[in-house]
């Protein structure tokens, strides 16, 4: 008998030392993706029983649950849980009467408590809502109405001027435009405020918002269109409830205080930060807008313990002046994206041990990676297990071409460990893909099908990505027409309509190039001049400050006499790429965009030093 209780003990050892030497992560994987199957397994039981509780209805348990938690925390003042319910309870109380189940209601405001208000009231009453990019102006503004069908519009007080050269568009399409005020600001809109304080502040109804079915949409999120022009993205409550468990997974608790100084109408602050905070029951830290300066005062008057990042935050932080508090903090965790190698060793150098925490994932992606292990430089881990969870593929891409690599049956070809290739998710059951409102030929141009057998069908992430041979997944490029500049997608196709409306330019080619020292990639555009006309940099300057956005506007503009097409006429930008903005090697005429000067200037060498050492903000 102890000879078999030997013999038993030593194989237990032997497998824990195997498992040490070559599985080393084993355990913290297991852990991890046990979380994981708990989450999932709880929307699979929604989806079987066809009783769904919804990011609303968890919020309503909430507030129920601990009506007296703070809840929000914006400005210095403290909003409970209870207080948000009611609030949201009187919103849903003024339009219950002019909205019914399925409507859709445009939401366009800055970060503010009753952003919140407006999203669970509307949501109360079954409405989908649209997040609107309080960027977004003119032209792509009335684009966005028409293409998610909103039949009412809800602004915050200090947007009412983007509206000016819209809103008797908006009339004329019988859209009722609301203003977060007390006094109607102008004829034709309503005010909400003095409307919120005639009515009860009792519940509607839970039968209003009552969701038998994981799919139904629940919201509509802006992302930058290879067209020209925004795609609304369509949310379901299976998404949305999927980003809420975000933190959960990584193992936030309720005790935890979480700061987002992100904008609300991008997926990762309002699914996974306002999700994610209303799931595990904490308590969120809401900045109207994000500061350097005041990010570490903030944490500490707070107590703050987590907070959402993009990459060019964590750089913006690492940027500031260093100080004697900086590792005066309570935060033990952040959750976010992009955040690039070099930025994260300096990020942990100077603010402490903090378990960075990467999520990988489009607003209308079908796939999401996360680096539970913390390994620098990764947005995800994967195993066995995972891939049979969720099918995702590395496959050859053609940078030239602009498409994957096939072979000569048709089909695409896998790339090997530690080789970069495009991403690709598998659309399925498990995994499906819900596309764009308004458009099935955008869904579609995001879809590759016979992949590696006829009829499969995989959404094409537009990313480029490499796996190495211990699972981790990093990322290496985007492909296409959009390139990430301050934390936002830039559509390149967008910004060439926009320049193509300057009398001076004949043609215009947009793309990104590498700043030294910056996360994503600078707007440049290569540029024919009408044979007539000259180039007016102050005529440019004026236009693109009108027309984009500060992140889409280009950095450098670059003349040329003609413009290098493929075969089948698509601009040929690989070559624009790589060249950059060097004057020194480049021999056509460059320009800046200086906004001390108020024109695109010339590009000196001088300059270029400058821009490339840090010393010119770009």
């Amino acid at each position: 008998m102890w000879s078999w209780i030997a013999a038993l003990l030593a194989g237990v050892l032997s497998a824990l030392l195997a498992q040490r030497l070559w599985f080393p992560l084993f355990w913290r994987d297991a852990l991890f993706l046990t979380r994981v199957l708990r989450y999932g397994a709880r929307l699979e039981l929604y989806k079987r029983t066809s009783r769904v509780v919804t990011v609303v209805d968890r919020f309503v348990q909430q507030a129920q649950r601990i009506p007296d938690k703070p809840f929000l925390i914006h400005e210095g003042v403290t909003y409970t849980y209870g207080e948000l319910e009611e609030r949201s309870n009187r919103v849903a109380r003024v339009f219950e009467d002019a909205l019914k189940e399925g409507d859709t209601v445009a939401l366009l405001m800055n970060n503010e408590p009753d952003f919140l208000s407006v999203w669970f009231g509307l949501s109360k009453l079954g409405c989908a809502v649209a997040f609107l990019n309080t960027n977004t102006r003119s032209r792509s503004l009335l684009h966005c109405f028409r293409c998610c069908g909103a039949e009412l519009l809800v602004l915050g007080a200090d947007l009412l001027e983007t509206l000016e050269d819209v809103l008797p568009s908006l009339q004329q399409d019988g859209i009722s435009v609301w203003c977060v005020s007390r006094d109607s600001p102008r004829p034709g809109v309503s005010s909400l405020l003095d409307q919120m304080e005639k009515v009860s502040p009792e519940p509607v109804p839970a039968q209003r918002r009552s969701v038998r079915c994981l799919r139904t949409t629940t919201l509509y999120i802006f992302t930058s269109g290879t067209t020209g022009l925004p795609k609304a993205a369509v949310i379901t409550h299976l998404q949305a409830l999927k980003a809420a468990g975000g933190f959960w997974v990584y193992g936030a608790t309720g005790s935890d205080v979480i700061y987002t100084p992100l904008p609300l109408y991008h997926s990762a602050a309002s699914l996974v930060g306002i999700g994610g905070t209303i799931e595990l029951g904490a308590t969120c830290v809401l900045k109207k807008k994000f500061s350097a300066s005041q990010f570490w005062p903030d944490c500490r008057k707070h107590n703050v313990t987590i907070f959402q990042y993009i990459g060019e935050l964590c750089r913006y932080l690492c940027n500031q002046p260093r100080g004697e508090q900086e590792q005066d903090h309570s935060v033990h965790m952040a959750v976010g994206n992009g955040l690039r190698q070099d930025v994260w060793r300096e990020f942990l150098r100077r603010f402490g041990d903090i378990r960075m925490c990467e999520i990988y994932g489009s607003t209308e992606g079908n796939l999401c990676f996360m680096n539970h292990i913390g390994r620098i430089g990764a947005v995800g881990r994967s195993n066995f297990f995972y891939k049979l969870i969720f099918k995702y593929d590395l496959v050859k891409y053609d940078l030239v071409r602009e498409e994957p690599v096939r072979d000569h049956s048709g089909f695409c070809q896998h790339v090997q460990k530690g080789e970069t290739g495009l991403l690709l998710s598998q659309i399925c059951s498990q995994s499906p893909f819900f596309g764009y409102a308004g458009s099935k030929q955008l869904t579609e141009k995001k879809i590759l099908r016979d992949v590696f057998v006829k009829g499969d069908a995989y959404f094409n992430t537009g990313d480029l990505m490499a796996e190495d041979e211990d699972h981790f997944i990093c990322f290496k490029d985007r492909v296409g027409d959009t390139f990430r500049w301050k934390g936002e997608n830039v559509a390149t196709t967008e910004v060439t309509e926009v320049l193509g409306l300057v009398d001076f330019i004949q043609e215009a080619s947009v793309y990104g190039v590498q700043v030294p020292g910056n996360e994503g990639r600078a707007g440049m555009a290569a540029v024919i001049v009408r044979p007539e006309c000259s180039f007016d940099g102050r005529k440019l300057f004026s236009h693109v400050l009108r027309e984009l956005p500060p992140y889409a506007r280009p950095l450098f503009i670059r003349l040329q006499e003609a413009l290098e097409m493929t075969s089948t006429f698509k601009q040929q930008k690989f070559a624009l790429v790589e060249s950059g903005f060097d004057p020194c090697s480049i021999r056509e005429p460059l320009f800046f965009l200086d906004y001390t000067q108020k024109s695109y200037v010339p590009l000196t060498s001088s300059m270029y030093d400058l821009i490339v050492s840090g010393h010119q903000k770009v």
